[in-house]
């Protein structure tokens, strides 16, 4: 499915929902909050927020394409007991207020997320990231390697068009990027919004509940936002700059033979993708489709463990 366009379409089309909760719905069932939360008091931008929890090393949770902070809540009510976890909130997502209108995402999140480190005295955290996020820890590695300790990468590509084929490229890419973006935009209907939101939660979660909460999380985006962060993701190739990385980067990606990614391609595809980053570790998570803290949570949890570990 990886290799076709109508295919890779789809997946792209599906990043818009990457799952997050603004609060009630699942709050309590699915993802319960951590006591004594706080905000990084020296730390304003428009562009994200960071809610800090726990004590210890720090760890760097970043969310998806349309997606709350909300997603990684089970991993960091769990790591919170050992490490202090810094949860993202990237602007204009899942309620998030959003001043930029259609101008760029990706880049200026990347640029915020270096300064936050900086800002808050955070010596090389771990960074891990779900999607779109995943795509930013990588790019801040990159940009940025005194500042980052190491990297895990959670079902994303370094090049997420390369889902279209090995041939496509940025330029060539670039039309369909700008279509898709104007296409998002025109898409005001709520209803409209919401049944396409359902039909596509299916093939990014095995989970009931958290389909339910990346479609109520993308409605509650603002679609200026997701629409440039759409845009900024089809035409982000971060491939040229792997040869030359030095920091750790494990790469988790999911496959699912009943409905979601079939394992002997996704095998193939992040292969390849990631064939020119030394030393990075790539580890493939069965019965799961994107949304893998919510398929297979204790398989991410022994996955994050051992990373956070340097195993």
């Amino acid at each position: 499915m990886f290799n076709t366009a109508p295919s890779g379409r789809a997946i792209l089309r599906a990043l818009c929902l990457a799952a997050a909760v603004t609060a009630a719905p699942l709050g309590v069932a699915l993802l319960p909050s951590i006591a004594e939360a706080q905000t990084a008091p020296a730390f304003t931008s428009d562009r994200l927020s960071v809610e800090v929890v726990g004590a210890g090393p720090d760890v760097v949770l970043i969310p998806g394409l349309a997606s709350s902070r909300e997603v990684w809540r089970p991993l960091a009510n769990r790591l919170s007991a050992t490490h202090r976890v810094h949860l993202v909130q990237l602007a204009g997502f899942a309620g998030e207020p959003w001043i930029h209108g259609d101008g760029p995402f990706v880049d200026p999140a990347v640029a915020e997320l270096a300064r936050y480190i900086e800002v808050a005295g955070l010596e090389r955290p771990a960074v891990i990231g779900h999607s779109m996020g995943g795509l930013s820890g990588l790019l801040l590695a990159q940009r940025h390697p005194d500042r980052v300790g190491r990297v895990m990468i959670v079902d994303a590509l370094p090049f997420f068009s390369a889902l279209y084929g090995p041939q496509v490229t940025v330029e060539s890419v670039r039309p369909m990027a700008e279509q898709a973006r104007a296409a998002m935009i025109a898409n005001t209907d709520p209803d409209t919004r919401r049944r396409q939101g359902e039909a596509t939660a299916i093939g990014m979660a095995r989970d009931p509940a958290i389909r339910e909460a990346m479609v109520e999380w993308t409605l509650a985006s603002d679609v200026r936002a997701v629409a440039a962060a759409f845009h900024d993701v089809m035409t982000t190739d971060a491939r040229p700059g792997l040869a030359a990385m030095t920091t750790p980067v494990t790469a988790v990606y999911a496959t699912d033979a009943d409905g979601g990614p079939p394992p002997a391609m996704a095998e193939a595809l992040w292969t390849r993708e990631y064939s020119t980053l030394p030393g990075v570790t790539v580890v493939r998570v069965d019965g799961s489709r994107h949304f893998i803290m919510a398929d297979q949570p204790e398989r991410l949890d022994d996955l994050v463990d051992g990373f956070l570990a340097g195993r």
